[in-house]
């Protein structure tokens, strides 16, 4: 049997010993804190509430469905995160898109894992799981840090170590929440990357920032003709309204595009990257398509 199996079906033991008033645990110091804390084990999720201190604020209703649809067919694969409140009663660390999607399958337990945390270390564990995930954006990993240094005062160095990253790194997050709300919620939305946020934060003017901003969208620019459009603007070389745009191809290319495409049987794609300088992008849709063209080649 698994090691998490045996776990789990120790849980369901455990789980009576939580229901017992007599037997309330508070803190690691309490009779038979060592049975509970650590171990995963099933809880009512009507016994679990939300964590206040939650740093995400938006969910996709329809990745919850999809979650919840795996859920259903395969049970809750990862446990939860909670920490012992008084009585019976339990709040989410981590783990609340498995909560949600649980509720929305009609499970009535979760599994577990149970800490003791005060507070603060709630919050730090929240943030800090929080900004461990992979799907942030990078607005929220700002928030992120911007609550790690007000609320549990923590210097940037401090909360570089605690977080696993380099200073330098949480600097840069931290430099976006000085974007024009209006860029940050792009950001949020997808519209732009973080490495075009970082060429933004440079432009101090905010009417400029968004005058940017508006081309970004406009002309689908990269991060490097953003970052080049902002140190020539900078340099006064430009204005963004006249901003040489890089889907402007010299003639030459323009009069042999149609030779390629016709000749790898795909729609390439030509980027510029100096002048008269640049790369073709072939695609390929298969395995087998990249061996075709792969002979085409040879």
């Amino acid at each position: 049997m698994a090691k998490a199996t045996r776990k789990q079906a120790l849980g369901r033991g455990l789980s009576a010993l939580l229901k017992d008033p007599e037997a309330d645990i508070k803190s690691v110091k309490d009779r038979n804190a060592e049975k509970v804390v650590g171990n995963i084990i099933d809880i009512d999720l009507d016994a679990i509430d939300v964590n206040p201190f939650q740093p995400r604020t938006y969910f996709n209703e329809e990745e919850l469905k999809e979650l919840a649809s795996s859920i259903k067919e395969l049970g809750v694969i990862q446990p939860i995160t909670v920490r012992k409140l008084d009585g019976n009663k339990f709040q989410l660390v981590s783990g609340e898109r498995r909560y949600r999607a649980s509720k929305i399958v009609g499970l009535r337990t979760i599994p577990a894992y149970v800490r003791i945390a005060n507070d603060q270390e709630m919050l730090e564990m929240a943030l800090v799981e929080n900004i461990q995930r992979k799907d942030l954006d990078p607005i929220e990993v700002a928030l992120t840090y911007q609550r790690l240094i007000d609320e549990i005062q923590l210097t940037q160095e401090e909360m570089s170590k605690r977080v696993g990253k380099k200073r330098s790194t949480v600097t840069n997050y931290l430099r976006l929440l000085k974007l024009d709300p209006i860029i940050q919620t792009g950001m949020r939305d997808g519209f732009l990357s973080m490495g075009h946020g970082r060429a933004l934060v440079n432009v101090d003017d905010i009417d400029l920032q968004l005058k940017i901003y508006e081309k970004i969208i406009k002309d689908k620019l990269s991060v490097r003709e953003t970052e080049n459009l902002v140190k020539n603007l900078k340099e006064g070389n430009t204005s963004v309204k006249n901003a040489k745009e890089s889907k402007e191809l010299p003639k030459f290319v323009r009069d042999n595009v149609d030779n390629f495409n016709k000749y790898f049987g795909n729609k390439i794609n030509v980027k510029l990257t100096g002048k008269d300088k640049g790369k073709i992008i072939v695609p390929f849709e298969s395995e087998a398509d990249f061996n075709r063209i792969k002979n085409l080649l040879k």
